[in-house]
């Protein structure tokens, strides 16, 4: 069951204003990235369900953070379900992440006091989301619905909603500049953090230093918001 409360995890994802997201079929490699992410100050992280195997590797890297990331907030991606999220509930998933908004997901998530970032498209989606107890919505895929300038459309009448825009295909100093500055609380990283090259030269301080890098950007942008 999850280690940290609803609230902890929001803050923490808001404070830190970065979530990797990654999946690997081999829970050893998974679980060094997961550690070098961290090392870098990144320690949140969604491990996506998109693969055979993906509940017992995340099972894995449960135990591995117990151990060695104590500070570590792990949560699942890729849930399309209710079942699917009941069991990363049950082996400790701190978060909900889905790549569409489900209602029964959110009752579920609610009853336990999980938090719940689904993905979202629309205006209309996004208050649906927040209407179910959606705290930040996840919009994915980000770039395809107008990247920032959507991001600023939606705040405009709607301030107090949270963002969080996943699948961002160029991250760089200048990009993150325009995420935040539209007003998102965060974003989710994936290849762009933990580079396919990084993972064949099995080069895990690269992927340290990539995230400290962008975590310096999104301190950098906040602070000129």
């Amino acid at each position: 069951m999850a280690r940290f409360l609803r609230l902890e995890v929001l803050n923490r994802i808001v404070e830190t204003g970065l979530v990797p997201v990654f999946y690997h079929p081999d829970s050893d490699t998974a679980s060094k990235v997961v550690a070098a992410c961290a090392a870098g100050g990144a320690t949140i992280f969604e491990f996506t369900n998109r693969g055979d195997g993906a509940l017992e590797v995340f099972k894995t890297i449960t135990e591995y953070g117990l151990k060695h990331v104590p500070s570590l907030i792990l949560g699942a991606g890729s849930v399309v379900d209710e079942a699917t999220a009941a069991l990363f509930v049950a082996n400790g998933a701190n978060f909900i992440v889905g790549p569409s908004f489900n209602p029964t997901v959110a009752r579920f998530c609610n009853r336990r006091k999980i938090a719940y970032l689904p993905g979202c498209l629309t205006p209309t989606e996004i208050a649906t989301a927040e209407e179910s107890g959606v705290e930040i919505v996840k919009v994915f895929p980000c770039e395809s619905v107008g990247g920032p300038d959507f991001v600023k459309a939606v705040l405009g009448p709607s301030p107090w909603t949270r963002i969080m825009p996943t699948g961002i295909r160029e991250v760089s100093q200048a990009k993150i500049d325009m995420w935040f500055k539209a007003g998102v609380v965060a974003v989710g990283v994936g290849r762009e953090l933990i580079k396919r090259e990084y993972l064949e030269q099995h080069d895990y301080a690269a992927i340290t230093k990539r995230a400290e890098e962008m975590l310096g950007w999104i301190r950098a942008a906040r602070r000129q918001r």
